[in-house]
């Protein structure tokens, strides 16, 4: 079991790629049946500057690790600016 606190920070890879796609920021969880919906992630490099933030859905994390988190980015459903 991980606790939601455990996933901030967390670098996150395109697993299809190995690029580095960001850090977890938060995670949105779903209120009726408290389940985690998405992570909300950081951009980095210069995206990160300019408060970009992408949100994946949960159904598209392949691999949680200690330390990463692998994604399958093409399921991404949308980006702020």
């Amino acid at each position: 079991m991980f606790r939601t606190d455990s996933f901030k920070n967390r670098e996150v890879i395109n697993i299809d790629t190995a690029e580095r796609i960001g850090v977890v920021a938060d995670v949105e969880i779903d209120t009726e049946s408290g389940n985690i919906k998405s992570l909300i992630v950081k951009r980095s490099g210069i995206l990160n500057m300019l408060g970009r933030e992408l949100i994946i859905p949960w159904n598209s994390i392949a691999v949680i690790g200690k330390e990463i988190i692998l994604v399958r980015v093409v399921e991404i459903i949308k980006s702020s600016f």
